[in-house]
């Protein structure tokens, strides 16, 4: 019973410390000797848990990134500005900001890593624009736009880690959802 809870440990330890260097490194150019250092276990326990290197960046991101099932929108018709800042407040999407810098700096060379993304960023289009729709009952004839708006939406939701990096500063989601709603009335 002891060991199992060891062999969890070590696992997590490993898990963590590859979400760090991965985040901070990158996947090529990280050995697994510095994740087992970081993780402080044996070089070869990492190949116990993980066959192959891209095995653990596949668990990484399988593990540590996803959307929650389906949670009721909290839509007021009328009020486009409100129903987005409580889909952002309320969004579960469960990525750190370490897995999302992963996510993006990962997607173009690894085919199972642009796969999650592909399936998050979808998801949370998919959310935004039937909060939309929720909240502009008359809009049904208008589906580019919603679907611009949702997309748009969901874009500064996933990327926001990514954007802040670059411009130095959060993005506010509230002030997006603001816009966003001006722009559809």
């Amino acid at each position: 019973m002891v060991r199992a809870v060891v062999i969890g440990d070590a696992r997590t330890r490993i898990l963590d410390a590859a979400e760090e260097l991965f985040a901070g490194r990158g996947f090529e150019a990280t050995p697994t000797e510095i994740i087992a250092k970081l993780a402080k276990v044996r070089d070869d326990l990492i190949f116990d848990y993980f066959p192959r290197k891209i095995d653990l960046l596949v668990a990484l991101v399988d593990e540590r990134t996803h959307v929650e099932e389906d949670r009721e929108v909290d839509a007021v018709p009328g009020d486009l500005r409100g129903t987005l800042c409580r889909l952002a407040r309320g969004l579960p999407l469960r990525a750190s900001p370490a897995m999302r810098r992963i996510l993006f700096r990962e997607a173009d060379t690894h085919g199972s890593v642009k796969e999650r993304l592909t399936r998050l960023n979808g998801e949370l289009v998919r959310r935004a624009r039937f909060a939309l729709g929720l909240a502009m009952p008359g809009a049904r004839g208008d589906a580019a736009r919603l679907e611009v708006a949702a997309a748009t939406f969901a874009a500064i939701l996933l990327y926001q880690e990514n954007l802040c990096q670059l411009t130095g500063h959060q993005i506010d989601p509230e002030a997006v959802a603001e816009l966003i709603a001006h722009s559809l009335v």
